[in-house]
């Protein structure tokens, strides 16, 4: 009995030892882009050396490939994975399994559960990072999430393709399923978000923006337009690295007004499931009016 005991801890040692060997070959990082090296240097330019070092991902995936969490519950922080795909969550759950404060929660995140899911789990209301990224209702969740938690670094992903001033979201939808290009929400609606909890926007990375309390961004902050212009659009390599946008690329070269017609077109079979308007004021009524009826 106790030989094999010992044999156990000797094999989950190894176990472990050959996870730090294997993350010590990741030397470009988890993220799909940059996104990990911004959140740690937001984290080391904005908040004291004491913060709480908890972290919540919402749309986890498998722990590892493109996350922008896992380097940090790696560095010893605690927190949250949440993902509902259950192929992807035992994957999830495999690469917490070293992490004694680190869950994996199989659950679908919506604006109806999530603050409690977040409760439940004694997140604190100032935690230090939310990683979103759940391909349509992260503008639902995302609000939702704002209504009761201060989270002091938000990286969360928009619709890159729709430029600002254009506000568009996809209305919430329970059994929302990805469809091309059409999912989630741009980043002029994220800034109207930003302003109502003050947020600043600090940058876009491609279409993941990051975003911190205004009272922490001081003048870090960016305009929509600023950062969608030096995170996308003005991007050199964009057209190749988002090689599938390039049905969408002509409302670049649209006035506003135009650029609505067009989306309007592009996304007709999807009609009377989205907002899109030029401005705040346009969706504003329907964005809360749809509120209340998510709940």
């Amino acid at each position: 009995m106790k030989f094999s005991k010992v044999a156990q801890q000797y094999l989950c040692a190894l176990d472990f030892e050959l996870q730090r060997a294997r993350l010590s070959l990741k030397r470009g990082g988890f993220s799909n882009s940059r996104e990990e090296q911004i959140l740690a240097r937001y984290l080391a330019e904005l908040l004291p050396p004491n913060h709480n070092r908890t972290a919540v991902d919402i749309g986890a995936g498998d722990g590892t490939r493109w996350s922008n969490t896992y380097a940090l519950f790696a560095n010893g922080w605690k927190g949250i994975g949440i993902e509902f795909d259950p192929r992807k969550f035992v994957k999830l759950a495999r690469a917490y399994k070293y992490y004694p404060e680190v869950y994996a929660a199989r659950n679908r995140a919506t604006p109806n559960n999530i603050v409690a899911l977040l409760e439940s789990y004694e997140i604190e209301k100032d935690f230090t990072v939310l990683s979103l990224d759940i391909d349509g209702n992260d503008y639902w969740v995302l609000r939702a999430i704002l209504s009761k938690f201060r989270p002091r670094l938000i990286v969360t992903e928009i619709n890159e393709k729709i430029p600002p001033p254009i506000r568009f979201v996809v209305k919430y939808d329970p059994d929302f399923q990805l469809r091309h290009h059409f999912f989630g929400y741009s980043i002029a609606v994220l800034a109207d978000l930003c302003e109502q909890f003050r947020y600043s926007i600090l940058e876009l990375e491609y279409n993941n923006a990051f975003l911190a309390p205004k009272e922490l961004a001081g003048t870090r902050a960016l305009d929509a337009r600023t950062a969608y212009a030096r995170g996308y659009l003005d991007r050199p390599d964009r057209r190749k690295k988002f090689k599938l946008n390039f049905d969408m690329e002509v409302v670049h070269s649209l006035n506003p007004e135009e650029a609505i017609e067009f989306l309007r077109e592009f996304y007709a079979k999807y009609e009377g499931l989205f907002y899109l308007g030029p401005d705040r004021a346009s969706i504003a009524g329907q964005l809360s009016l749809s509120e209340e009826n998510a709940k």
